[in-house]
């Protein structure tokens, strides 16, 4: 079983919309995990904006690859480079901790992810 960033089972992030690389729910992650989908976010009109710039369209649905496009409040399995590069330019979206698996330590301090801890 998965664990969180503190060590404990890790939670379910979203089923819908349907999340995690491998469309579990979940922000698990393995070897074939290259951009390492491990930081359960909170969407937000910034974040989607700042990641479509980036060249990551998350709020465009697509059918052809079972998304439905991301719309603020979803919670969503974003790789932690990315949640990283949003903090740098202050765009970071608040990140369900329960959720989000303790392979993130290894990229971002538990410090940084428990200033921007959802709470709800």
């Amino acid at each position: 079983m998965a664990k969180n960033v503190f060590g404990e089972n890790l939670m379910l992030c979203s089923s819908s919309p349907m999340t995690g690389y491998y469309r579990n729910g979940c922000c698990e992650t393995g070897e074939d995990d290259r951009g390492t989908h491990t930081v359960c976010a909170v969407m937000t009109e910034e974040f989607l904006t700042f990641s479509k710039s980036k060249g990551n369209d998350l709020s465009t649905p697509r059918p052809e690859w079972n998304f439905p496009g991301l719309n603020q409040g979803d919670k969503w399995c974003l790789c932690a480079s990315r949640w990283m590069e949003a903090y740098r330019e202050n765009v970071a979206p608040m990140v369900f901790l329960e959720a989000t698996n303790e392979k993130t330590l290894d990229f971002i301090g538990l410090e940084e992810l428990v200033k921007f801890a959802f709470k709800g």
